[in-house]
């Protein structure tokens, strides 16, 4: 009982913060910019189409978010934040370094951790993919 739960409480963390970035890139809540001002963003890092991407990485995070939530396709779930993880390493923190304090790819490589770790584990007895199979 302890691991399920475990896995669902991390789930959960985790899922909800993917949602909750998603939610921001395409609808501008949870103070976002939404496409736009995301896009715009995006462009001024060298990621073009920037309205595009932003719409395409915010429904990796909002999709991925809610199938780890709900432990649904945990391998598709941990795949796409695992995708936006690489390509937030790539494209804003690698080349600061390890440490979050200087907005290094610290956090990122602990999301894609997480991501991996649920994956390979399974998402856990309170889950769907637990109902499922």
């Amino acid at each position: 009982m302890s691991i399920a739960l475990g896995l669902l409480i991390v789930r959960l963390v985790v899922g909800l913060l993917f949602v909750g970035h998603g939610a921001q890139k395409l609808f501008g809540w949870f103070g976002g910019y939404g496409p736009k001002g995301t896009g715009g963003w995006l462009e001024s890092i060298g990621v073009k189409p920037g309205v595009a991407m932003a719409v395409v990485a915010g429904l990796m995070e909002l999709v991925g978010g809610l199938l780890f939530v709900a432990g649904l396709l945990t391998p598709l779930a941990a795949v796409l934040i695992v995708m936006t993880m690489l390509v937030a390493i790539v494209k804003v923190h690698g080349q600061n370094g390890l440490w979050a304090t200087a907005n290094g790819y610290e956090y990122n490589l602990v999301l894609l951790a997480i991501a991996i770790g649920v994956a390979l584990t399974g998402a856990g007895e309170y889950s769907i993919d637990a109902l499922i199979r």
